[in-house]
């Protein structure tokens, strides 16, 4: 996938030499990542249910049999979708239906 960038031009402290001057349109390659979105989402609902101290100690301590013993944080490190990591979490916690 590209992204295309319109150049602003050179300015003071461009970050590299011979940039192209304004107008000219800079094709970029960028991937995206694909869980940004949903992991983002993951950590809001983190927050949202144990707040934002207790969300980091619970998806760093907490053992989680629906993960196969790992942590979230190890989950997640692992490529775990963070769906089903969060779907981990409300079964161990028993996390009302009405909050998932």
């Amino acid at each position: 996938m590209t992204r295309r960038v319109r150049a602003a031009g050179p300015a003071p402290g461009w970050p590299w030499p011979g940039c192209p001057g304004p107008g000219v349109t800079l094709v970029l390659g960028w991937r995206r990542y694909p869980g940004a979105v949903r992991l983002t989402v993951f950590w809001e609902k983190m927050r949202a249910q144990f707040g934002d101290v207790y969300a980091a100690s619970v998806a760093k301590d907490y053992s989680l049999a629906g993960l196969g013993g790992r942590t979230a944080d190890q989950a997640l490190a692992e490529g775990t979708e963070p769906q089903t990591v969060w779907r981990a979490v409300c079964e161990a916690f028993e996390i009302p239906e009405k909050s998932r």
